[in-house]
């Protein structure tokens, strides 16, 4: 089975004063499952997993509505707020959905850039190992050093770095990332996407991608690191179709197996999408 491990849906109506601005044309529109569905067959992909874009709890409800609605979404990455005194209850009110596979606070856009080592994080964390659900980690490389302090915390919570942390591919800033990244690799609980660089190599893409794309790989081995497509935030860079091949040429052939379909299937605990 193929996944596409990181995809978005949204509703410009419901986003007032949330990102995406207008001014990122290539995005700023309404996208929802039939806008996806000829890009996964063109791809061959079999399923996907829907991660969230607000800090709201309606956010949550509008993707888990889709899934039920649209056998290919596999799972969905919710949001609730993790140091809220119910988020135990809430997140397991949310576990009750059988396709609410994980969490992701926002943390690149917290002002605290260590709100990830806070200890009132630790009932919220309890709850989420307790409903086997997983961790979507979407920061920047200077979040890296709390995330090992976080995930040394929690060794049984899953945790996935989305986007490789975002590297500052057209900085050049490889090697400082490099090192944040392998302290995180050597953690057996940590996985990583290799997804969401093509937006970071500016207008170096794609040939600057590479290096970090295969330094992911080669920290992070065939059974850690997961594929997605960031669709539609790919869009400001290039396409979903020249991704995937970009993606496909970079994984060794004996990887891909795993980086586009177990690794996700297994993280994420996904079922094979229902047929009908």
């Amino acid at each position: 089975m193929r996944i596409d491990a990181h995809q978005h849906f949204w509703r410009l109506a419901e986003r007032v004063g949330e990102w995406p601005p207008a001014e990122l044309e290539a995005i700023y529109r309404d996208f929802a499952p039939d806008d996806l569905k000829p890009l996964l067959a063109a791809c061959g992909i079999d399923g996907t997993v829907l991660v969230q874009t607000m800090e709201r709890d309606a956010d949550t409800a509008f993707m888990l509505d889709l899934a039920d609605r649209h056998a290919f979404i596999l799972g969905v990455v919710g949001w609730t707020d993790l140091k809220a005194p119910d988020a135990p209850d809430a997140i397991a009110r949310l576990a009750t959905h059988e396709k609410l596979k994980g969490l992701r606070p926002m943390l690149q856009g917290l002002s605290d850039d260590q709100w990830i080592t806070d200890p009132a994080l630790d009932p919220a964390v309890a709850a989420m190992v307790a409903a086997d659900l997983a961790f979507d980690a979407l920061v920047f490389p200077k979040h890296l050093p709390h995330l090992v302090v976080f995930a040394d915390r929690h060794p049984d919570l899953r945790i996935v770095i989305d986007h490789g942390a975002k590297p500052e591919i057209a900085r050049g800033r490889f090697v400082e990332w490099r090192a944040a990244m392998a302290d995180l690799a050597a953690l057996p609980n940590v996985s990583c996407k290799l997804s969401g660089l093509l937006t970071e190599a500016g207008d170096q893409k794609p040939e600057a991608v590479r290096p970090y794309g295969e330094t992911i790989l080669d920290l992070f081995g065939a059974e850690g690191v997961i594929w997605g497509s960031d669709w539609p935030v790919v869009r400001l860079a290039g396409d979903y179709q020249g991704w995937f091949d970009q993606c496909r040429d970079m994984v060794p052939a004996s990887h891909h197996a795993f980086v586009f379909g177990q690794n996700a299937q297994s993280f994420y605990r996904l079922n094979a999408p229902s047929i009908g």
